[in-house]
């Protein structure tokens, strides 16, 4: 009895840490701010890292198409991402389906 009590109690120990935001969180540690517009143009979605927060820089975090892993890109690539990806919208809605 005292063994599946514990087993329990580990299992809901390991849910509770990673359906939370207590487990650790995933930093850029350094930014790159020489990134082609070819890989800025397989970008699926980004999303700002703050430095007030858990992290310690800011930071532009590319999720790109085909790369395992995200990119982290200088916040100053933010406009150029957004310019590059409005380009790119145009360009798929002028595309007969």
């Amino acid at each position: 009895m005292d063994v599946k009590v514990g087993f329990v109690i580990v299992c809901l120990c390991t849910l509770a840490i990673t359906s939370s935001e207590a487990g650790i969180p995933k930093c850029c540690m350094n930014t790159k701010s020489d990134i082609r517009p070819r890989i800025l143009m397989n970008v699926q979605r980004w999303e700002m890292q703050e430095s007030n927060s858990a992290c310690d820089i800011q930071a532009l975090v590319l999720y790109v198409k085909n790369f395992k892993k995200p990119v982290c890109a200088h916040p100053n690539l933010k406009r150029k991402l957004k310019t590059i990806l409005k380009i790119k919208d145009q360009i798929a809605r002028q595309r007969p389906s």
